[in-house]
């Protein structure tokens, strides 16, 4: 997907500001039990249609609306995950703008995960 210029540079003034992972440090943490919440923030059809296997839904366009209901703890360890890491990193920088203090947004999305060849649910 081709992204406009103006978006490409609020991700990567965002990016300066949060903490990302790869797939595979993310796909480690969660199997050992390390994150407590494995977020997807792409739009609902997109998470219906096929997501990580163990991530729940949070859409970036509600997740600053609802995070306080699903994540009460602001220490708790979250990584959140779109189509290919941009909207993640901007879905991470709101939060920590929030008061979460261990958010991380997984590098390259969930293409990158399938690409992987990583468990996926429907």
């Amino acid at each position: 997907m081709k992204h406009h210029e103006g978006f490409l540079k609020l991700v990567e003034t965002a990016r300066r500001r949060v903490k990302e992972c790869t797939v595979a440090d993310a796909k480690a943490r969660v199997e050992r039990g390390e994150v407590a919440h494995f977020l997807d923030v792409r739009e609902d059809h997109e998470f219906l249609e096929a997501h990580a296997r163990g991530a729940r839904h949070l859409g970036k366009g509600v997740i600053e609306r609802d995070i306080e209901t699903l994540v009460p703890d602001r220490q708790a360890s979250i990584i959140l995950y779109c189509g290919g890491g941009f909207r993640s990193v901007l879905a991470a920088d709101a939060l920590q703008h929030m008061g979460y203090s261990n958010v991380v947004s997984m590098d390259g999305g969930i293409r990158a995960w399938k690409d992987a060849g990583y468990p996926m649910a429907q």
